[in-house]
């Protein structure tokens, strides 16, 4: 009998993508990260080169980008071309021994979606053979967020890409500011955990190998996102009828409860079901609403109970990127049901949440 073994894959490079305004502190937290002595070689990927950067000990020097070796081990260089050559490039020198590192967090610049940066690592099939994207980590400034998210734009993308949400500046606000930016950051991304930071300094463990892109990973809903008295928690709760009540799903602003609601784009919103899908009416429809939605669709995620499976169906996307693969086994003890999370730009919930009743079987 052979006893041969086959040849051991080599482990996918773990990616995080660091985000954030201009001025949250995205390189004070990222030069806290590379000062830790956590053992790990990173190779830093920056899209832009302010008066901040790291690159104090130049080492190579080429045309269109930088290499820089750090004193801890660390290798940073510029974009200035396309994120998947340089990625290309980093995989070929550590093949060839030029360069070590474990993994790779590339820090965009603070105007940047980050949506864009997510894609490479699944439309690449090169990208995809050698690095895994882990998480998106974004920076909110307390002292500005909520102004920076009532003008920017990309500032609410930002939130909504988030795997971790990590609040800086919290000392220069009131507790009750905080606790305004806070809840707004939930109705933004429930599933987001958030973290104040303090001059950088974070546990490790919270902005590497979180896991977010995994399937398999907790489908984690802030609670609070989901309690009654919430004004945006219009949850599908398991009902077996299908009328709405007139005016349910209304976010007009002249609708407002609070003289401080912010009318954000990127919102939230979950669907809840006790009731199996039936697999191929649930296929279609979300591959219908991609087809619409995809471009505003930032993540979506869920677990979903499915018609004459005993497991549960693990999905997630990314703008018009989906997948799903099974789960373990439903417990004895568990009660087969749904929950699916949808963060996005002016998402019509009315639209899903009708959709996606009339794929219960």
């Amino acid at each position: 009998m052979s006893t041969a073994r086959p040849a051991k894959t080599p482990a996918l490079i773990p990616v995080t993508i660091l985000t954030g305004f201009l001025g949250a502190g995205k390189t004070t937290l990222l030069n806290r990260i590379l000062s830790e002595q956590h053992g790990q070689r990173i190779a830093v990927i920056e899209n832009e080169f302010g008066p901040e950067s790291i690159d104090n000990d130049l080492l190579v020097q080429e045309r269109g980008e930088q290499i820089v070796e750090m004193n801890n081990g660390c290798i940073c260089c510029t974009v200035r071309g396309d994120l998947v050559r340089i990625l290309g490039e980093l995989k070929t020198k550590r093949a060839a021994g030029e360069l070590a590192f474990d993994r790779v967090v590339i820090e965009t610049t603070g105007m940047a979606n980050p949506g864009p940066v997510c894609q490479t690592f699944f439309m690449d099939d090169d990208i995809s053979a050698s690095y895994m994207l882990d998480g998106v980590i974004t920076v909110v400034d307390a002292k500005h967020g909520m102004q920076t998210l009532d003008e920017q734009p990309e500032a609410q993308n930002q939130v909504g890409f988030a795997d971790r949400l990590l609040l800086s500046k919290a000392d220069l606000v009131t507790e009750a500011d905080l606790q305004a930016l806070r809840a707004r950051l939930v109705r933004m991304n429930p599933r987001a955990q958030i973290t104040p930071v303090d001059f950088g300094k974070v546990e490790i463990a919270n902005v590497l190998d979180i896991h977010g892109f995994n399937l398999n990973a907790i489908l984690d809903i802030d609670p609070q996102f989901l309690a009654p008295e919430h004004p945006d928690a219009k949850v599908a709760h398991d009902h077996d009828h299908h009328h709405h009540h007139d005016g349910e799903a209304c976010d007009h602003p002249s609708h407002s409860h609070h003289h401080h609601q912010h009318d954000d784009a990127i919102k939230a919103f979950v669907f809840k079901s006790n009731r199996p899908f039936d697999p191929d009416r649930l296929e279609e429809f979300l591959g219908g609403i991609v087809q619409v939605y995809g471009p505003d669709l930032l993540r979506y995620k869920g677990i979903l109970y499915v018609k004459g499976s005993p497991r549960r169906l693990l999905f997630q996307g990314v703008h018009m990127l989906m997948g799903a693969e099974p789960g373990r086994a439903w417990l004895a003890s568990e009660k087969p049901s749904t929950k699916m999370v949808f963060i996005g730009r002016k998402l019509p919930q009315d639209v899903f949440t009708l959709g996606l009743e009339q794929c219960l079987a």
